[in-house]
Order: C-alpha cells, then sequence, then structure tokens
C-alpha cells in the first residue's frame, strides 16, 4: 500500500524564524558548473532564493524515509524534507508538521502554482496529512513513504491526483508576520 508509511509528517511545531540567508549559487544539477544565460532553464527563470530552494530540495534527491526526522544524515519524512529545505535555502524555520504548514502563508490555486509553492495531500485520510515542493510543470519534490527516497512525483498522476487538498506560498520576506499555529 502506497500510503502505508505517510503519517502525521512529523510531530513538533515551531514558531517560524527568520534565520541568515545561504550564499549558494546556483549551479547545473549535474555538471556543477554555473547556469549561463544561454540554455533558459527552470532555475534560471526563477528567482535566486526560488533558485536556492530547487537546488537544495533536488540534491536531496533520494534521501531516504524517515518517520519524524528532518536530518538528511538520518532521513527525513515529508514535512522534515520541507522544512530542512525551507531552513537551509530560504532561512525559514517551518513547522515539522504537514497541517501546521498549511496554515502558513497565503492560500494559492493550482492555476498559479509556483516553483516552491507547498503543495498538500489528504494521504491517510486526513486533509493536509502529506506535503511537498512544487517544482513546475505539475511535478513536485517530497519525501513520500518508508521504503522509498525524496522523489519527484507528478500531481497529475491519478493517486497524487485524487489526493491533493491545496498550495500555500510563504513569503520569505514576510516571515515575521507569520505566526505558528
Amino acid at each position: 500500500m502506497l500510503n502505508a508509511g505517510i503519517s502525521n509528517c512529523g510531530a513538533a511545531e515551531s514558531e517560524i524564524n527568520r534565520l541568515p540567508q545561504s550564499d549558494v549559487a546556483a549551479q547545473d544539477l549535474n555538471s556543477g558548473q554555473p547556469l549561463n544565460a544561454a540554455a533558459p532553464s527552470l532555475m534560471q527563470w526563477a528567482g535566486a532564493k526560488t533558485q536556492d530552494l530547487l537546488a537544495t530540495s533536488l540534491s536531496l534527491l533520494g534521501v531516504k524515509y524517515r518517520v519524524g526526522s528532518n536530518d538528511p544524515g538520518i532521513g527525513f519524512d515529508c514535512s522534515g524534507f520541507v522544512q530542512h529545505v525551507y531552513k537551509q535555502a530560504m532561512g525559514l524555520l517551518l513547522p515539522h508538521n504537514a497541517y501546521s504548514m498549511s496554515l502558513q502563508g497565503k492560500t494559492v490555486a493550482v492555476s498559479d502554482l509556483q516553483p516552491g509553492d507547498l503543495v498538500f495531500f489528504n494521504t491517510v485520510r486526513r486533509q493536509f496529512s502529506h506535503v511537498g515542493i512544487y517544482i513546475g510543470e505539475n511535478r513536485f519534490i517530497h519525501a513520500p513513504s518508508h521504503g522509498k527516497g525524496v522523489q519527484v512525483d507528478d500531481m497529475n498522476d491519478i493517486y497524487w491526483g485524487r489526493r491533493f487538498n491545496g498550495a500555500r506560498r510563504l513569503d520569505p520576506d514576510a516571515a515575521p508576520n507569520l505566526a505558528a499555529p
């Protein structure tokens, strides 16, 4: 059963705090070379903060699933993965709980999704029980379940499409105004 390992995606809640920004330059994920303007890509199209977010999330592909963890050395659950990526790339500390994350930021319509938006799913007969990061072209990156690593999935796949609950956009510049639930 696909959702057997997807739980509450974290337990601890914490206040969103502003942390120092990362100085990571956008690089081609295969070659490690700096991105250039000759071949526009999603990474180049996105703003600098979103580039960091996408690069950080994609660098974690394959990290194994681990309930309650936000440590890449141990593994991630869904909210631990999102929490880690947002902390590293954007300097935001999000709650370690998918439902609590769903209360942050502003609601976004599917037609308005942008890379970096949080996408939520009902995977255990409970709304907002799973979270991932939208990366563009109807795809999102997430830590799905036991026995799997961080991966990219298509939101239009039957499994995810039927379980989609909504999306939220976080504004790192407004982070001090976001309150933890």
